[in-house]
């Protein structure tokens, strides 16, 4: 027996998957935790309890499931949300919450600084990307200025991915892809830790070295297989973000390939041949040299789907509530009866890069059923997604998806048919845990990339309704004005706390 571990943590849960050498999934595992949010604008994790204590339940429950012997387990692969901010010390320990990516809005004021100081000309030629909310860097500097004897006794700066792969073998690392998300501090031409000159405020040696995904970081340390049940010497490759071990995960490795990921949020990694450097969109080096990736991400979308449940289907029960939801809405008519929703309920992210946008229900009535405005909720991310893609500019040729969100076909079908594309949904949509076993199996080199597309073929193809075009482009265009709109008064709006 040959097998492969993936382990993945996310914004709500922890899942992982055991695999064979053939790719079939021997078991999955599942572990929820809370994004905790201390004040408004604020996104934490605790990185022992929701990380490394997530990762150890999983392996467990894998290892007992499958009674598979450790040793057979051929290697590890990580990935987890990013990019994120954790100070550790010099034995690794954190030293607080970690601060999460783009829904953490803490950091405006740096951002606002940062760019200001270095030029966003500037930002965009030496990194690739803008600063926004999803940038590392200025929450670093913010560390430095409102915890200032954590940021003096931080050794390293870890994201969650990096955070565990030094749990498991010992080794401080980070990926490319990962590093792209730490602006001003990456230099995406030389692929080195560089800040420009106004952007010196940290030193690049306290941040991890730099690798490639599919390297091997080391190996599982006596220490941790005691904590996890892994064997010793058991190998562990860099890892990298959820997002891309998830394109991975579904075939996305050419140029024109993108991978649409419904999940906490929606995400989207589109391949190119050549770097694309664009201020409303991210930039990074693909996992494998010689190809990139041009990324966008909404703020909320399953995010938004489940405050939905929570809040207007509580008589439900928490297990059938969102397969109700889907059905009232599958029984409301395309459109939602004239509601057009803003799903900007943590700001925005691509392509307005806008933490002070909100949530917004334009159009109410008293004819309106909840079953409406959950379909106007759908179809207001697809909305999003729609004016996300129009920044990429050509069409992608192929787009393959994946996250929790398909189970939704409601959710899907307006996708398609807002943004007028057609979706490839392969067999298996459990995600970036299995990207991360596919990526070890390549890392090893006991699959090439050809092979592991027999991995997780294609099932089935969600197409849009041409009838339905004319409707969905003047929704689109009242979506667009409502912001544009509103955007002020969005602004003005008096802030909690």
């Amino acid at each position: 027996m040959r097998a492969y571990l993936g382990i993945d943590i996310g914004t709500f849960e922890a899942k992982g998957v055991l695999v064979d050498a053939s790719g079939r999934i021997l078991a999955s595992a599942a572990r929820r935790h809370r994004m905790l949010v201390p004040e408004p604008g604020w996104a934490e994790h605790r990185p022992i309890e929701d990380w490394w204590d997530g990762l150890r339940e999983i392996t467990g429950r894998l290892l007992a499931e499958t009674r598979i012997d450790p040793r057979d387990i051929r290697g590890v692969g990580l990935s987890a949300i990013g990019p994120c901010m954790l100070p550790v010390d010099t034995a690794g320990v954190p030293l607080g919450n970690a601060v999460l990516y783009g829904v953490d809005t803490r950091a405006a004021r740096e951002i606002a600084e940062l760019t200001e100081r270095i030029g966003e000309a500037r930002l965009i030629a030496h990194g690739g990307n803008r600063l926004t909310a999803q940038s590392v860097g200025p929450k670093i500097l913010w560390l430095q200025r409102n915890r200032p004897e954590i940021f003096a006794r931080a050794a390293r700066i870890h994201t969650a991915t990096s955070f565990l792969v030094e749990r498991l073998t010992g080794a401080a690392v980070m990926d490319h892809f990962t590093a792209a998300g730490f602006t001003p501090l990456y230099d995406a031409t030389a692929r080195i830790w560089s800040a420009p000159a106004d952007g010196e405020w940290f030193e690049p040696a306290r941040l991890p070295r730099l690798g490639e995904t599919t390297d091997i970081a080391g190996t599982i340390t006596r220490e941790a297989a005691a904590a996890t049940g892994l064997a010793a010497g058991t190998p562990v490759t860099v890892g990298t973000i959820d997002a891309a071990a998830e394109a991975f995960s579904v075939g996305v490795t050419a140029p024109g390939e993108m991978m649409l990921m419904y999940g906490s949020t929606i995400f989207t990694i589109l391949l190119t041949a050549a770097p694309v450097f664009d201020a409303r969109l991210w930039y990074a080096p693909w996992l494998r040299p010689g190809l990139h990736a041009s990324q966008a991400g909404l703020a909320t979308s399953g995010t938004l789907t489940q405050w939905f449940r929570e809040h207007f289907a509580r008589e439900l029960p928490p297990e059938t509530a969102m397969a109700r939801l889907v059905e009232e809405a599958a029984a409301t008519p395309p459109g939602a009866a004239g509601l057009v929703v803003l799903p900007y309920f943590s700001g925005e992210r691509t392509p307005i890069h806008d933490p002070q946008a909100r949530g917004c229900v334009f159009g109410l009535d008293l004819t309106h059923t909840r079953g409406h405005l959950f379909r106007a909720v759908l179809e207001g991310i697809a909305c999003s997604v729609r004016h996300a893609l129009s920044a990429y500019g050509e069409a992608p040729r192929r787009v393959l998806v994946a996250g929790g969100g398909t189970r939704n076909p409601v959710w899907m079908q307006a996708v398609s048919d807002v943004c007028g594309i057609e979706q490839m949904v392969p067999r298996e949509t459990i995600g970036a845990s299995l990207g991360d076993a596919m990526l070890a199996a390549l890392a090893l080199g006991d699959v090439d990339a050809s092979a592991l597309a027999e991995w997780n073929p294609v099932r089935a193809t969600v197409t849009p309704r041409p009838e339905l075009a004319a409707l969905y482009a003047a929704q689109f265009s009242l979506y667009r004005r409502l912001y544009e709109q509103t955007k002020d008064l969005m602004a003005a709006l008096p802030r909690p706390g």
